[in-house]
């Protein structure tokens, strides 16, 4: 994932040690995480938990992580029972077809309009989790477009049907392919070196338990870039059309200087 610590991995830790304090019959809810310093992901982080309450419905933990005595980053999660009550959902905004865009995705390898992005197509297959984006000329391209598309997304390997795990997975994905909504109307190149891009917070809300080892649809948008920040929002979708998680990001998106040193 390169020399910084990837935001999803921290998140996935902090939730699963925050999830050691539980019981198992309450699963979380909610995260909100906040990325202080850049983390190196040569170095391990150590995560310290605090209870902050414990009722009989939910309970609320916060997580630091620590890399050489200096915290880095810090995430409340939420724990919840399981319950019934009114129900409503929003459906997709993208067709819920993974075969045609398995196909086109096949298409566009072998098309003369990928030969830039051949890097960044070369790192996502080095990635535990397999990416399959609906309009890969979209999501690679140098085009200034709309600040909307999806992507759809696997375990590479079998991953087990423990639902903590599933949840663990699915915010350590929930951090891939986001931050760069809000550089597509921009026609920003992930990884460019005129724009220093990083995430500062993330938040996401867990509907139901995800099957990692299943597709699932990550439909984002981003509603407002301004003053070096962009505002990332997305769903989670499971091949049935059920929403299985929320997320929202907002990230730093400064335009590089020659006469300064960038800093978060």
């Amino acid at each position: 994932m390169g020399p910084r610590l990837f935001g999803g991995h921290a998140i996935a830790q902090a939730l699963l040690a925050a999830s050691a304090t539980e019981d198992g019959a309450r699963l979380p809810n909610s995260l909100h995480a906040h990325f202080l310093k850049a983390g190196s992901s040569a170095h391990p982080v150590r995560y310290s938990v605090t209870s902050l309450s414990s009722g009989r419905s939910f309970a609320v933990r916060r997580v630091d992580g620590f890399q050489d005595d200096r915290l880095i980053f810090t995430m409340t999660v939420s724990f919840h029972i399981a319950e019934t009550g009114y129900e409503h959902t929003s459906p997709a905004p993208f067709p819920l077809d993974i075969d045609t865009a398995l196909a086109g995705l096949e298409k566009w390898r072998a098309s003369d309009d990928q030969s830039a992005s051949i890097p960044i197509v070369e790192r996502l297959q080095k990635r535990p989790i397999e990416i399959v984006p609906i309009d890969p000329g979209v999501l690679f391209g140098s085009q200034g477009r709309e600040a909307k598309t999806a992507v759809w997304m696997r375990m590479r390997d079998p991953s087990g049907a423990d639902p903590m795990m599933q949840r663990a997975l699915l915010g350590y994905a929930s951090d891939m392919m986001f931050l760069r909504n809000a550089l597509l109307p921009h026609g920003i190149r992930p990884g460019s070196d005129t724009i220093q891009a990083a995430s500062l917070d993330h938040a996401v809300w867990f509907h139901e338990t995800p099957d990692f080892d299943q597709w699932h649809l990550f439909a984002t948008e981003s509603p407002w870039a301004g003053h070096a920040r962009g505002l990332n929002r997305g769903h989670f979708y499971d091949l049935e059309g059920r929403m299985i998680a929320s997320v929202s990001q907002e990230s730093l998106m400064r335009p590089r200087t020659h006469d300064r040193k960038d800093v978060k």
